[in-house]
């Protein structure tokens, strides 16, 4: 959500950085809005104290015996124009409210200028692409052939894009989650939490997942939300508290399930498992102060980078440009893995400074010292990984020529000291 305050101050500068991200201009609307609102409201108040004041008048005729009848219906009439403008007012408030819900965060002023990902900026690389003697295959080529990935089956329980892993593949899986946390929680300072995967309405609009991405969403009967990352409970949990300072900067991980619809994806990925509509990731978000944040966004990405630097992946760190920015993002550093299989980098890890965005939808604080006013939080999130995309980059990078999986050597421990998948 945007603070009113600094739309009135500088207009020409929040319409730029919509203009940034291919929107049209919106400030002298919201301004005008605003202006009729304060108007209106001034007006209330003022016919709020000739109303107090009539009801005295009223009252010292009517102990008198004089005539009130005129005052009465003076009365009347400022009733009526009272709720008229109160009806305004909440119509205003409700205009301004549901357009200021649409617009996505303003853009950090070192986020490239650029319409979509091609103006994206590679920050740097870390490791070295295999170089196989034979031709790479992809994650659903050796998953097949090793009869431990299976779409089939999943497709006739679920239907398109659900997967069936079994056997070392199925525990490989569960390998990289356990591995990942326990990375986060025992070296980076996480706070490992179990989440809910059903959510309410206010934990989806607070972490800016409504209204812009209900279509994107799985949502219950009963109006609740299957969660599309546990970014949405770790951060909506501070939702509605004043924190004490000194306990920031709080940081959290989980390790979930997620559920994405995948809307406006047909075609997309559809071989595999890089886009389903379930999957497993490893969370973090970071809750912080406004001259902490950037510093918190660094440092979390950081987090993410070490997991691909002790998995032997090789990586890059992309910068996103302004039209490839996330709506509640104000600056974004994706991570990209090489896939050899596909000859391409792929989105496995991304990891984003929402500054008070979030925080004010969800109007959570923090009081600096005893006594002061509560400011707004700076709330940040980052995959620290995507399970199902580091299980193909591990796959991918591990394979061999005659189609076995060579485990990583910071995950056998995890699989019992299994050192290579086989048929």
């Amino acid at each position: 959500m945007h603070d009113i305050r600094a739309l009135r101050a500088d207009p020409a500068a929040f319409d730029a950085d919509l203009a940034r991200r291919g929107l049209e201009p919106v400030a002298q609307k919201l301004l005008s809005w605003d202006e009729e609102r304060r108007q209106a409201q001034t007006a209330l108040q003022e016919k709020q104290a000739r109303r107090k004041a009539l009801a005295r008048e009223i009252g010292t005729l009517k102990r008198t015996g004089g005539d009130s009848a005129a005052l009465e219906a003076e009365g009347t009439t400022l009733r009526e124009s009272m709720e008229e403008l109160e009806r305004r007012v909440t119509d205003l408030e409700g205009q301004t409210a549901t357009l200021l819900a649409t617009l996505p965060n303003r853009l950090d002023p070192t986020v490239p200028d650029g319409p979509d990902e091609s103006a994206n900026v590679v920050q740097h690389v870390w490791g070295t692409q295999p170089d196989f003697a034979f031709t790479a295959r992809q994650h659903f080529e050796l998953g097949e052939a090793l009869g431990q990935m299976d779409f089939a089956t999943a497709g006739k329980l679920s239907g398109a894009r659900f997967v069936v892993l079994r056997g070392a593949l199925a525990r490989l899986a569960r390998a990289l989650g356990q591995f990942m946390l326990d990375l986060h929680v025992d070296h980076h300072g996480y706070t490992e939490t179990q989440v809910p995967v059903l959510v309410n309405d206010a934990a989806m609009y607070g972490t800016d997942k409504l209204p812009k991405f209900a279509d994107q969403s799985f949502r219950t009967e009963d109006g609740r939300w299957l969660i599309p990352t546990a970014e949405v409970p770790l951060t909506a949990s501070v939702s509605g508290d004043i924190l004490d300072g000194k306990t920031l900067p709080l940081r959290m991980t989980a390790l979930s399930q997620c559920f994405r619809s995948e809307a406006g994806s047909a075609g997309r990925d559809v071989r595999g498992m890089l886009r389903q509509h379930q999957f497993e990731k490893v969370e973090m978000v970071s809750v912080t102060t406004p001259e902490d944040s950037d510093a918190e966004h660094e440092r979390m990405t950081r987090c993410a980078e070490t997991v691909l630097e002790k998995l032997g992946i090789p990586y890059r760190r992309v910068l996103l440009c302004a039209g490839d920015t996330g709506f509640g993002a104000a600056k974004t550093f994706d991570l990209e893995a090489w896939l050899p299989g596909q000859g391409a980098w792929r989105e496995i890890s991304s990891c984003s400074n929402t500054r008070d965005f979030q925080a004010r939808r969800m109007n959570a604080r923090f009081r600096p010292q005893q006594g002061e006013a509560p400011v707004f939080v700076h709330t940040l999130n980052g995959s620290g990984l995507a399970v199902g995309r580091t299980l193909i980059a591990v796959m991918e990078n591990g394979q061999n020529e005659d189609g076995s999986i060579t485990v990583p050597e910071v995950l056998r421990p995890y699989m019992g000291g299994l050192e290579r998948i086989s048929a």
